[in-house]
């Protein structure tokens, strides 16, 4: 680690220092940049991506458990049962939340809430 640390600070002190002018342009394969690069997305992709992975992590869970299903046996089973009755009821608060409702009506709906 030091190593790694002692060539990079090296590698920082005696790299070419040059600021100013085009070298602060960002380079997109030859076509100039437009706009601002800071475009603020929707929340629902940041709840799509966080379903997703929470979907994955739970998907690991089950396929380990079937491929254990024989050594685990009747524990392993109320244990995985236990393990998707908590997963839906996560899944039916965030339901009640509004958690899984976007698009324009579910915008108008919370921007009717809020302006009450």
């Amino acid at each position: 680690m030091a190593l790694i640390t002692a060539l990079m600070g090296i590698t920082w002190w005696l790299g070419h220092k040059s600021r100013g002018g085009r070298k602060e342009d960002p380079y997109e394969s030859g076509v100039l940049p437009t706009g601002n690069a800071r475009l603020r997305e929707p929340v629902p992709f940041y709840l799509v991506a966080i379903f997703f992975i929470i979907f994955d992590v739970e998907a690991i869970f089950i396929a380990s458990w079937a491929v254990a299903y024989d050594l685990l046996g009747w524990a392993g089973f109320w244990q995985i049962t236990f393990f998707i009755v908590i997963l839906f009821f996560g899944l039916l608060y965030l339901w009640k939340l509004g958690g899984l409702d976007w698009g324009p009506a579910a915008h108008r709906k919370r921007q009717r809430a809020t302006d009450e």
